[in-house]
């Protein structure tokens, strides 16, 4: 279980572009901003994506980068991102390493097994994980203006 305080874990995971992303490449570089969510096209989740897209100039401007991180392949991310022209990447956990290293996982959800929880870390550019929320309700979405203060904080 990761902890406010704590080192980030380190992974790699496919975007939507089927592109590598390795989020030690960004330790050093930016403010992180790990968002879990449940499953592409899922009306909450639309919604959040969609958030945090539409903040990210606001977003870049606080020296941040945003990953959304569900068990969804890349194939339907890239469908996801292209429906929804979202311009932040999104990151397949298809074999759901990330969300059990994390440890946001619905062990069973509508039916669904091995799913991620809606989650969010803010991880500074030491390494360093200095937010964490995690729902355990899906119907939940973060608070937006709690993540930009503490990366206003960061910058």
């Amino acid at each position: 279980m990761v902890e406010v305080g704590d080192k980030a874990l380190d992974f790699t995971l496919l975007n939507q572009d089927r592109q590598p992303v390795k989020l030690s490449d960004y330790i050093g570089k930016k403010n992180i901003v790990l968002a879990f969510y449940f499953l592409d096209f899922s009306p909450v989740c639309t919604n959040e994506m969609c958030s945090f897209d539409n903040s990210l100039k606001e977003l870049e401007n606080l020296d941040a980068i945003v990953f959304g991180i569900s068990v969804d392949s890349p194939f339907s991310h890239k469908a996801f991102a292209e429906k929804y022209n979202l311009k932040i990447q999104l990151l397949s956990d298809f074999n759901r390493e990330v969300i059990r290293k994390y440890d946001v996982v619905h062990e069973e959800m509508f039916g669904f097994k091995n799913i991620g929880k809606r989650a969010v870390f803010v991880i500074d550019k030491n390494g360093i994980i200095r937010y964490k929320w995690v729902s355990e309700d899906p119907r939940k979405e973060p608070n937006y203006e709690e993540i930009k203060k503490v990366l206003s904080e960061l910058k």
